[in-house]
């Protein structure tokens, strides 16, 4: 019996009311893990019993983390869950267990099942857990088809099962952590190696197993990003911000923001909004008093506060024109689209053609088109092209992208044509 069917079996409440005609049954809620709760673990001697555990178990490990986005400081994980045949599920707390690295070579050699991997794993990576394989259940399901993808909307309509996720965005760095956010937590792995079942069958049924094969173990091999270069360029509103001058102010309240947030651990939002560094790189206030007086940093902001913000003002205020950051990034890559028509109308054509033939193949195969090819790579071939256009020279460019075989299988032909595009024609 899977789990699915032992949590079906150990189910008896359903949902209350009379729900319309629909040709598949009502969706069962699954309200309690079913050796339930987990206890949490938080001390090494506890951790060395979950590492037997689950180096005893056997099959995919099904893994999960909890952060505390829009509260805390970075990306960290304040829980993590597993759960695998023969260990049951497991409840972590790596502010008591900061080194789950025992762990990760205890299931290192197993597959991972995760949804939505690429969120999870810098915080996993950070304590020690790296997997040499894995499976996403999430981009299963965007390669299968499935226009909801989010862990509740899968489970529904793949398994018929309901799940609560009341508690998804909670501060999880509170301690002790609340029964109903562990019961949750716990239930988001408990049918997760189902899941993953399932959705390897529909995969295999719709010849796209192998597709999703190459896409984890592209995942799963991929470095860490490099730090975001100039992260301040992405403050909320930075669209109003047009003068060098008024760039200057945004860096450096951003940079000042950044600082205070690290050190007391908090979200950058809640120690200034990106509202409020826009308005005062706008207003380029002289002087504290007139700080004070623009949105963001009114009455309830006190003096030191003020002062400490005043004076990011003030060395944005004194840098010469040298230290002004430019407008605008540096550009990697091609330029805007929308720039293509006057600076390169054959390579604007070609593009056209490309997005079109992309579009058309991707309904065809009926996945996301960002999943067949990123829009960038596209972008980066159509606006600097083999010389000679063959699907051969079409092919190694994409791979130097970082395209799948299966991708490159897939669109290098009808990208290949779209290269040859006569803006003449017609």
């Amino acid at each position: 019996m899977t789990d699915a069917q032992k949590t079906a079996a150990d189910t008896t409440l359903r949902a209350a009311g009379e729900s319309p005609p629909d040709p598949r049954p009502a969706p069962v809620p699954l309200l309690e893990p079913r050796e339930g709760i987990p206890p949490v673990t938080a001390t090494e001697e506890a951790l060395a019993e979950v590492v037997a555990a689950f180096a005893a178990g056997t099959g995919p490990v099904a893994v999960d983390a909890e952060r505390a986005s829009g509260y805390r400081y970075g990306q960290r994980a304040y829980l993590v869950q597993l759960r695998r045949e023969g260990a049951g599920s497991a409840l972590i707390d790596p502010v008591g267990c900061p080194d789950l690295s025992a762990l990760g070579e205890a299931i290192g050699d197993a597959e991972w099942v995760l949804h939505a991997a690429t969120q999870d794993l810098p915080c996993l990576r950070d304590i020690g857990m790296v997997p040499s394989r894995l499976f996403d259940t999430e981009l299963a399901g965007r390669l299968a088809g499935f226009a909801r993808v989010g862990l509740g909307a899968m489970v529904e309509n793949v398994l018929g099962f309901a799940l609560e996720k009341g508690h998804s965005a909670v501060d999880w760095s509170t301690r002790p952590l609340p029964e109903p956010w562990l019961r949750y937590a716990a239930l988001d792995v408990e049918l997760l190696v189902d899941l993953r079942d399932a959705l390897e069958e529909e995969l295999e049924q719709q010849g796209k197993l192998e597709w999703a094969r190459q896409e984890f173990a592209a995942i799963a091999a991929a470095p860490p990003p490099p730090p975001r270069k100039d992260p301040w360029r992405r403050t909320s509103g930075m669209h109003k911000v047009r003068r060098r001058r008024q760039m200057a102010v945004v860096r450096e309240l951003w940079t000042a923001r950044d600082e205070v947030a690290q050190r007391r651990d908090v979200s950058p939002g809640k120690v200034l909004s990106d509202s409020a560094i826009v308005e005062a790189a706008l207003s380029l206030p002289p002087n504290s008093h007139a700080l004070a007086g623009l949105p963001g940093f009114g009455h309830r902001m006190g003096r030191r506060q003020l002062d400490q913000w005043q004076a990011a003002v003030d060395r944005a205020r004194a840098l010469s024109e040298s230290e002004l950051p430019q407008p605008g990034q540096p550009l990697n890559g091609p330029p805007p689209p929308r720039s293509w028509a006057d600076k390169d109308p054959v390579a604007a054509a070609r593009l056209s053609a490309a997005r079109a033939a992309v579009t058309a193949l991707a309904e065809q195969l009926n996945l996301p088109q960002e999943n067949l090819i990123t829009p960038d790579t596209v972008r980066r071939l159509c606006w600097e092209p083999p010389a000679a256009p063959t699907e051969e020279s079409v092919a190694a460019v994409l791979a130097g992208h970082g395209a799948r075989r299966w991708q490159i299988e897939q669109v290098a032909p009808l990208l290949t044509e779209a290269l040859r595009t006569d803006p003449e024609a017609g």
